[in-house]
């Protein structure tokens, strides 16, 4: 297929983008680095998000962030470590007994120190972003259905997770349209229980549907095994857990024999595959028209470790430029490799194909109106909790 046709990105390969960005980002603490970071972020979902309820929730991310970094702030006036030459804020501080020795209460907040504690709630908050680019991007469900026979209950807890938010900002959106139809323009804390509950009751019924949906498509069912296959797999799981625990501490403890390193994670590794694919054996679950894993998806996944690279390249040659200079305080530099990296990462919001268009609000493919004996079937109805859904009648 043409990268020029429309057509979903794998989901996979969204969240092995995002891992890699989010890696790269967090061993820097550089403003400017971290601020290119969040603009890829932001321009990738901006020009390749679908729409899915999901894909509306990376600004509730983005809030998060500068809530975190907020908060972060906060704390360094309260409890912080102040430090640096020039005071911005002259405030009493407050003297503790003791036991509490090292602690400061208030205190005057110096420069340096803030400028500290904010650049590193903005890389905790770019790295949420980038997960939350993710969260938009890739369609959980679709994801879901692309994992292995035998990731598929963890994969299904782990969907249901990541779909909270999203769907509860799709019911209060429901909730605040039904509410401006009807005339209620209540705002602030008296409006908070009008809409509460009409969320809460549609956030069960939500609950209910899927999981009737997934007990319909079976969910959870397993074929009988044999027992010798069923020792065979849990071996090889177990056996692939112990061999990666012993090369990764053989890659990190350079005192180890060179066997204990490499050659012992490349071996539990493909021992953990191969219990993967023989547990997956025993799933009941099949694929109707699986996802394509083309060029665009390597693109996109070797464009986020792009960065990762880049920064770990950095790292090992000049990494006093991945942070901020607090003392003295002076402006961080720009490592160059550092900020190719991260507008590498941002390829795949020109070179991956364009996520299909949404079909027409009144139910017209092209997003074109129904003529009008269409639009006379259609009506509006409300449910329990007050929410208007539209339907056409059949």
């Amino acid at each position: 297929m043409s990268p020029l046709l429309p057509r979903a990105v794998h989901p996979a390969a969204w969240w092995g983008w995002a891992i890699g960005l989010a890696v790269a980002v967090s061993t820097v603490t550089n403003p400017f680095l971290l601020l290119t970071g969040l603009g890829v972020a932001a321009l990738v979902v901006t020009s390749r998000r679908g729409s899915s309820p999901w894909a509306k929730s990376f600004r509730l991310y983005l809030w998060l962030g500068a809530f975190i970094v907020g908060v972060r702030a906060l704390l360094h006036v309260l409890v912080g470590l102040k430090f640096g030459d020039t005071v911005v804020l002259p405030l009493p501080e407050v003297t503790l007994p003791a036991w509490a020795a090292g602690i400061d209460i208030l205190g005057d907040v110096r420069l340096e120190g803030l400028l500290g504690a904010v650049t590193d709630g903005l890389r905790l908050a770019v790295m949420i972003a980038c997960i939350g680019a993710a969260n938009a991007l890739a369609n959980p469900k679709r994801l879901l259905r692309s994992l292995p026979g035998a990731l598929s209950e963890i994969g299904s807890a782990v969907v249901v997770t990541i779909t909270v938010a999203p769907q509860l900002t799709e019911s209060v959106q429901r909730v605040m349209r039904a509410r401006a139809l009807r005339g209620d323009t209540a705002r602030g804390i008296r409006a908070l229980p009008r809409i509460a509950l009409p969320v809460l009751e549609d956030t069960l019924d939500r609950s209910l549907l899927l999981a009737s949906a997934m007990d319909s498509r079976g969910y959870g069912r397993r074929r009988e095994v044999a027992p010798a296959l069923r020792r065979l797999t849990a071996v090889c799981t177990l056996g692939g857990l112990l061999a990666s625990a012993v090369g990764i501490y053989g890659i990190l403890d350079a005192t180890t024999p060179e066997w204990l390193g490499a050659p012992a994670l490349a071996a539990g590794i493909a021992l953990s595959l191969t219990g993967i694919w023989l547990g997956g054996r025993a799933n009941a679950r099949s694929t109707y028209r699986p996802d394509p894993w083309r060029w665009p998806e390597w693109l996109t996944v070797a464009s986020g470790f792009a960065a990762a690279l880049a920064v770990h390249l950095v790292a090992r040659g000049d990494a006093a430029s991945l942070g901020m200079p607090l003392a003295p305080l002076t402006v961080p530099a720009l490592p160059l490799m550092a900020v190719a990296g991260f507008l590498l990462a941002g390829l795949p919001a020109f070179l991956t194909p364009a996520p299909p268009a949404p079909a027409g609000r009144l139910g017209a493919p092209d997003g074109r109106a129904l003529p009008a004996e269409g639009r006379s079937r259609v009506s509006v109805r409300g449910t329990k909790s007050g929410v208007g859904q539209e339907g056409v009648s059949s």
